[in-house]
């Protein structure tokens, strides 16, 4: 018998799980509208353009996931990534201290689950981490605009939650 090579299947994010608008979880000129991006990477530092992201907002009284253009805040979103691994989300501010960020990705059997923090807050997640860890949990603004970079593995690896 000969040794086949392991295959991965998929992705087929884009098939079948994108639809309109689905980034936006708010409409353009919502009062204190966040704009989430950033890019997702291997353990190597490359960009992964066939990854899928859910955002989750977390706050009670949000409509459903597929409602929009009626002015109202959607409590999920969800973006592919760019050939250059950038994604993007325009939402409302969460509830708590953090977004829920869920990423599918080829290479990965099951989705993983981290939190996206816009200021560096006490909170028993953060405290618990070293500084280094701590980095990868927390977004840096500009503006209206917060960043975050997903890293996969490797060196700087995003902080990841048993779900």
């Amino acid at each position: 018998m000969t040794i086949t090579p392991s295959q991965t299947v998929g992705p087929f994010f884009a098939h079948a799980l994108p639809y309109p608008h689905d980034w936006e979880l708010v409409p353009p000129g919502h009062p204190g509208a966040v704009t989430l991006e950033g890019r997702v990477l291997d353990g190597a530092g490359d960009p992964v353009p066939d990854a899928l992201l859910e955002l989750w907002l977390g706050r009670t009284g949000d409509r459903g996931a597929l409602r929009r253009g009626d002015g109202g805040v959607s409590g999920f979103g969800r973006c592919a990534t760019e050939p250059d691994g950038t994604y993007r989300f325009r939402t409302a501010p969460p509830a708590g201290p953090y977004l829920s960020l869920q990423i599918f990705a080829r290479g990965l059997l099951r989705s993983v689950l981290t939190r996206v923090y816009l200021e560096d807050v006490p909170d028993p997640l953060l405290d618990g981490l070293d500084p280094a860890r701590r980095a990868t949990l927390l977004a840096t603004r500009s503006g209206d605009t917060h960043r975050f970079d997903v890293r996969l593995q490797g060196e700087g690896e995003t902080v990841f939650l048993d779900f």
